[in-house]
């Protein structure tokens, strides 16, 4: 059965990319010095993720929308990135958003439509 799914996998797969590279908005156009500060605020962010996965699409295509920079770790083909999450987040489970505040606390966020709140909140105003 998982040689089923890894199949499927590998058939979707070049789909799935090219149709977010199709669907992509346009990110949000910011001054210099505002993006600088944006950029800034986004080295603290970390986005663990799967290339195909639905939901790491989701919140890419955020992140393209809002103009913002974050890292991002491919946690299925990168035993060192997997590992981190596990670590650092309790399971491996993508899409998560490692968050490092400026106290030196680290906030592990799941779920797609949390990262997406917590992008939106953040960086939408600006």
């Amino acid at each position: 059965m998982r040689l089923v799914f890894k199949l499927i996998r590998i058939i979707l797969t070049p789909f799935m990319l090219i149709a977010e590279k199709l669907t992509t908005p346009k990110g949000i156009n910011r001054d210099s010095e505002a993006q600088a500060q944006v950029d800034a605020d986004c080295s603290q962010l970390a986005l663990y993720e799967f290339k195909a996965c639905p939901f790491c699409i989701r919140v890419r295509k955020e992140m393209a929308r809002l103009s913002l920079n974050v890292v991002k770790y491919d946690a299925l083909d990168n035993p060192t990135h997997r590992q981190a999450l596990k670590a650092g987040g309790g399971r491996i489970k993508v899409p998560c958003l490692r968050i490092s505040h400026d106290n030196g606390e680290v906030q592990w966020l799941y779920e797609s439509n949390d990262i997406i709140a917590y992008l939106q909140q953040r960086f939408a105003a600006e």
